[in-house]
């Protein structure tokens, strides 16, 4: 089965997000079939801003360890790390040859604005000129970001797709009708951010949609966890979960 057959409207893909290679192999462990990476959880254990230029090289280097398990690997190059066709289609090319089968584009910007529709295009069809067999998955941050109505995220998935993208994001989509105008606007997948206070997965299946991201989620809650753990020592405190032994995780690691 290729990447591209694992998104299917009505029976989504549960895109886990990974920032580190013993989460990765920990999730593929489990029968995960892809793990997507976060930006955000990249960019914070680099000590770098999200999707700064300096995290290029963690990006790229996690995509080749992740390569090396028993599962599909796609790719958070924010917004391409690049305004430059020609050096996104670059990193797409490098993504490629390191094992990655897809990548996430976003159209948010450093600065909190929208990329010009024309420009994202560019970056888009480049990318897929480069390398054909990558699935683009095209992000706007309408609602991300707050910067646009709804028909602002439509008319721009709509101009993504005819770039060439084989996927379109919309994070931060929290109605049902919403979601279900995405669904009907392109003939693609639909990939929506899951939110603990927005639809469940049952839901958002019911809504057309093909892949189920979880961001940065998995990595706050890694947070979280290890705060939890270290003052639950401190006061005497039952731990709040059971971890994978030292053996385990060992056993996960390459030889």
């Amino acid at each position: 089965m290729a990447f591209r057959d694992l998104h299917q409207p009505g029976r989504p893909l549960l895109l886990p997000n990974v920032w580190e290679f013993g989460v990765g192999a920990l999730l593929t462990a489990q029968g995960f079939p892809a793990l997507g990476t976060t930006s955000l959880g990249v960019s914070a254990a680099a000590g770098e801003p999200d999707g700064h230029p300096r995290t290029l090289d963690a990006t790229i280097g996690l995509a080749w360890s992740l390569s090396t398990l028993d599962t599909f690997v796609t790719v958070d190059i924010a917004d391409g790390f690049s305004a430059d066709p020609g050096a996104v289609a670059d990193l797409a090319a490098v993504l490629a040859e390191a094992g990655a089968v897809g990548m996430n584009i976003e159209d948010g910007r450093a600065d909190g604005k929208l990329a010009d529709v024309d420009t994202q295009c560019a970056l888009i069809a480049a990318m897929k000129a480069r390398v054909p067999d990558l699935f683009v998955n095209a992000r706007t941050d309408t609602h991300w970001l707050g910067t646009g109505p709804m028909s602002e995220a439509l008319s721009r998935v709509k101009a993504y797709g005819d770039a060439g993208a084989d996927g379109v994001f919309v994070p931060g989509l929290t109605g049902a009708g919403d979601i279900e105008a995405v669904v009907r606007a392109v003939e693609l997948p639909v990939n929506v951010l899951f939110s603990p206070a927005g639809p469940s997965v049952a839901q958002l299946a019911e809504f057309g949609v093909a892949r189920i991201s979880l961001g940065s989620l998995p990595y706050r809650m890694a947070l979280a966890a290890a705060v939890e753990t270290v003052t639950a020592v401190r006061d005497g405190r039952p731990l709040p979960l059971t971890p994978p032994t030292y053996a385990d995780v060992t056993t996960l690691l390459p030889t």
